[in-house]
């Protein structure tokens, strides 16, 4: 790193508690949980020298003194021992993560592939859709209620598949989430999984000047929209689907309080697998409008269905989808208190407050991102959430906060045992 008048550098042997540095090596050379901290003992010290580095940056303004002098006399270099058992730890745990990232992306990759198969087929091979559909949800229904507890993991679905299909997909996922947590059948959660896939099927009999129009529809305009409701429960209904998932299909756009479409049902009226959809439905319409400059992030979109939509959705369904998903969901970006901005990458079931985030460090690659716990970490907490606009462009690109927002889920025994502890 070349230097320059901002930056400060001592030699690992002028370490010393207290002083805020900041380690120039990926976050895999080191077995701290984050690359820039403040020494709090001499284990640390001793650490940060025995990984080898010929001088370490430092930062005078977040430190609470200076570097030892120079004229301290260096202890004899001892053989390089291995890590302690707690730091290796931390290595272990956070290439377990990176994994089960890696294999959550592969599965919602799979997944999209088969939506994106079925869906096509609805219009003109009704059957195969619906066999195709049946044998997505069958399968991703058995991994959310028969594999004990599962997260949710945000992703950025613009560079892994056809956003076509992101919607209902992420709709989907988040059904079936808020569905395990209301220990729904089985049964039910199939019906359910197939409706969320087919709800918006329908759309594909609107023509996209209306589809895409994010400005002010016309009455015509907006009447044609609000029948794709009913254009897709007749084409779940040509594929063959149970009544229960064609009746969840024709009520997905009800309101509790009666203020939606098309029949204009109230409360219990309306089915309750119903009730869930039109939530988990509004909500990802809020986070991925057609428009991504008018996107929410997830903390606000949570934040706005309460405080100003909560009326119009099932209040128990909405407020156990928010404990679901957390006080930071998955994709919320938060500004870190040592200042750094980061994504909220997947919840942490046991510590609501303190979720997976990856962060901006520009020092390693996007493909390989650091991904910080929380849970490990006692120093570094969320001083409080941001708005994409309100970020410098650098940090929005590397976080990618613009793109598409996709959703799938992983169990947590996929990142193993050090994950959850």
């Amino acid at each position: 790193m070349a230097d320059n008048p901002e930056q400060f550098f001592t030699t690992p042997a002028q370490l010393c508690v207290g002083l805020y540095v900041h380690l120039d090596l990926s976050w895999m050379q080191h077995p701290f949980p984050r690359s820039n901290f403040k020494i709090k003992d001499q284990s640390q010290i001793k650490i940060i020298q025995d990984i080898g580095l010929q001088r370490v940056r430092y930062d005078p303004m977040r430190s609470d003194c200076e570097p030892l002098s120079t004229n301290v006399p260096k202890a004899v270099p001892a053989a390089r021992p291995n890590l302690p058992p707690q730091e290796e730890y931390r290595v272990d745990r956070a290439k377990q993560l990176h994994q089960a990232i890696h294999e959550c992306e592969r599965d919602f990759i799979k997944a999209t592939g088969t939506a994106r198969l079925a869906l096509r087929n609805a219009a003109n091979k009704p059957h195969a859709a619906a066999a195709e559909t049946e044998e997505l949800v069958n399968s991703m229904v058995d991994s959310v209620l028969t594999e004990g507890d599962v997260i949710i993991q945000a992703m950025d679905g613009s560079r892994l598949g056809d956003d076509t299909y992101f919607h209902p997909l992420n709709v989907t996922v988040l059904a079936l989430m808020l569905a395990k947590s209301l220990d729904v059948s089985v049964q039910e959660a199939n019906y359910l999984g197939l409706a969320a896939l087919f709800h918006d099927v329908g759309k594909g009999q609107i023509p996209d000047t209306v589809l895409m129009n994010d400005g002010e529809l016309t009455k015509a305009e907006q009447s044609l929209l609000q029948e794709h409701v009913e254009f897709s429960a007749n084409l779940a209904r040509e594929a063959g689907m149970p009544e229960r998932v064609i009746q969840i299909i024709m009520q997905h756009h009800e309101r509790v309080d009666g203020s939606g479409y098309p029949a204009g049902l109230k409360g219990n009226d309306i089915d309750p697998l119903a009730r869930l959809l039109t939530l988990v439905n509004a909500y990802d319409g809020l986070c991925n409008p057609i428009n991504p400059m008018e996107a929410m992030t997830p903390y606000g979109a949570l934040s706005y269905l309460f405080a100003s939509e909560r009326k119009k959705f099932d209040a128990g369904m909405l407020n156990l989808f928010i404990k679901s998903l957390g006080v930071y969901p998955p994709g919320s970006i938060v500004l870190l208190n040592d200042g750094v901005y980061g994504i909220v990458v997947s919840v942490n079931p046991q510590k609501l407050l303190r979720p997976f985030i990856m962060v901006h460090d520009r020092r390693v690659e996007r493909d390989t991102p650091h991904i910080l716990d929380l849970g490990e970490s006692t120093d570094t907490s969320i001083s409080k959430c941001l708005r994409a606009d309100e970020l410098p462009k650098d940090v929005s690109e590397y976080l990618q906060c613009r793109q598409k927002l996709s959703y799938y889920f992983r169990s947590e025994s996929n990142a193993g045992e050090a994950i959850t502890s």
